[in-house]
């Protein structure tokens, strides 16, 4: 079993900067990815890192955000630049096996309680 807890969430303004980070304990995954939730809308992937370093990320946030895992550690961080409103929404982290990498949430196992991200204009 994997638990995953997120950190970093908060309030701010639109062109600002925010990082989320997941801390993970237990074995068992090799797929690391963030998703978010807006109100009244679908969960939606944002980020994936596979264990041997490949990226995949939402056109929505290519450019302005960044996910990066530390195996030391077992955490992963998702650095958000340039927030715009339409970001806002709660983030959660996710772990799974390796097939399961990239942005589809019915593929990850494992699942972070979540952190509010609230982007204001």
């Amino acid at each position: 079993q994997v638990q995953l807890v997120e950190s970093g969430g908060g309030s701010v303004q639109a062109g600002g900067s925010l990082r989320l980070s997941c801390a993970a304990s237990g074995h068992g995954y090799n797929c690391m990815g963030w998703f978010r939730q807006a109100p009244g809308k679908e969960r939606e992937g944002v980020a994936s890192i596979r264990g041997d370093g490949e990226l995949d990320y939402a056109d929505s946030v290519k450019g302005r955000f960044s996910i990066a895992k530390d195996s030391r550690t077992s955490t992963w961080s998702l650095s958000m630049n340039s927030l715009k409103p339409e970001d806002t929404g709660m983030y959660y982290c996710a772990a799974g096996p390796i097939w399961a990498c990239g942005l589809l949430t019915s593929t990850y196992r494992f699942w972070g309680q979540g952190t509010q991200v609230t982007v204001f204009s």
